[in-house]
């Protein structure tokens, strides 16, 4: 019998965390896998007296680590563990400036400059003079860590632009071109570097069409090209499971971003496709 734990953070207790774990370790058993459950918070990893990282998760054929902490994944590794998805493809993932230099001159996307990290707020707009001659306004504005719409915000002009910069000082950031008319991308989620299920999601009263700011899914057909890209770019991360957002504008697909641990409810719901069960299945053919 295989046997894994499904690692989640130790300090959220969202709903939709604790429905993954559920119809995960649901499908898992379904078809023979012995599950556990473990949280970040319980000591899973730790580099012992004398240096060798120890852990005391043991017998695991894989573990799913449904969490972003780089530290515990990567001491996981160390241990010998097979985590799906990887600590590295994780960590790209969890960081969207590092997501787009990892993709450049793969993927299309659009035009992005990392704000160069700053310890105490500027005392002049250099650097805004020059994301002005790169990207026009509104100018997407997004902290590098964070999910669920969280984080992103949209400037207008350059004073809120100027506004917004202070805000994030320390704070590693990032500026986007704004594509299309808002509100409106593509999530297609992607299992063994194949596309399997996706959605439109349109936001009619914010930019961002996350569900969590408010937006909503419809069952779509997906394009060539917009499977292509989202394929591209999870084989390209390595990524064994993931969520990638795709915007259009002009008739072109841009990659937006790639959710390393994706939520599988919404777009379930919305194509009827068990997401849940073709990635248990997943899971036990490779591991």
């Amino acid at each position: 019998m295989k046997k894994c734990t499904i690692v989640t953070n130790g300090y959220c207790d969202y709903q939709s965390v604790k429905d993954q774990v559920f119809e995960l370790k649901f499908e898992l058993e379904e078809r023979g896998v012995s599950v556990k459950t473990a949280y970040t918070r319980e000591l899973l990893t730790y580099v012992a007296e004398g240096g060798e990282a120890e852990s005391k998760l043991y017998g695991n054929d894989f573990i799913v680590y449904l969490d972003k902490d780089p530290y515990i994944s990567h001491l996981l590794e160390k241990c010998g563990y097979k985590l799906v998805n990887s600590a590295k493809a994780i960590e790209i993932c969890d960081d969207k400036m590092k997501t787009h230099v990892a993709l450049s001159g793969v993927v299309r996307m659009p035009a992005t400059i990392s704000s160069p990290l700053a310890y105490e707020p500027q005392k002049d707009d250099a650097f805004i003079d020059y994301v002005e001659t790169v990207i026009p306004y509104p100018v997407v504005v997004k902290e590098v860590f964070g999910s669920m719409g969280r984080g992103v915000y949209l400037c207008p002009d350059k004073a809120s632009l100027i506004k917004k910069r202070a805000e994030l000082t320390g704070k590693p950031h990032l500026y986007q071109r704004f594509i299309g008319k808002g509100g409106e991308d593509v999530r297609v989620i992607v299992i063994g570097g194949k596309a399997v299920a996706a959605m439109k999601r349109r936001n009619d009263v914010d930019f961002r069409s996350n569900v969590a700011a408010g937006g909503r899914g419809t069952n779509i057909e997906l394009t060539d090209e917009d499977r292509t890209l989202a394929e591209t770019a999870a084989k390209t991360l390595a990524l064994d499971y993931c969520g990638v957002d795709i915007l259009h504008e002009d008739g072109k697909s841009y990659l937006c971003e790639v959710n390393s641990n994706a939520f599988w409810s919404g777009i379930s719901k919305v194509t009827s496709i068990n997401v849940a069960a073709m990635y248990a299945q997943y899971l036990v053919d490779k591991y």
